[in-house]
């Protein structure tokens, strides 16, 4: 399995695809399917029954995943996509913006 850079909390734009342009915030991230659920990014459709939780049913939007080679972090000092590093600093790791070399 290989090292994601992206965690969940993170602001991440994404760089291909049909919602290309697109910015959210990580919900959730899904390491063995190398995917992302993104905030109000992919939304699909999802047809309910009704049930004791949604009595009236019908059609719900849903975030779906995407893949995390289609996303890209955002630098928190530019707002523009970025790719990161890690470097120590004392004792810690920490992931740095390469573009404005600032901690995320």
């Amino acid at each position: 399995m290989t090292k994601l850079k992206i965690k969940s909390g993170d602001t991440v734009t994404v760089i291909a695809g049909d919602h290309k342009g697109s910015e959210g915030k990580v919900l959730r991230v899904l390491r063995e399917k190398n995917k992302a659920i993104v905030e109000g990014v992919n939304l699909v459709s999802k047809h309910t029954k009704p049930s004791a939780k949604n009595p009236q049913g019908g059609i719900v939007k849903k975030e779906a995943p995407i893949h995390i080679s289609n996303i890209a972090l955002v630098d928190p000092k530019t707002k523009e996509a970025t790719k990161t590093g890690v470097r120590t600093e004392g004792d810690k790791k920490v992931r740095f913006s390469k573009k404005s070399n600032q901690v995320l």
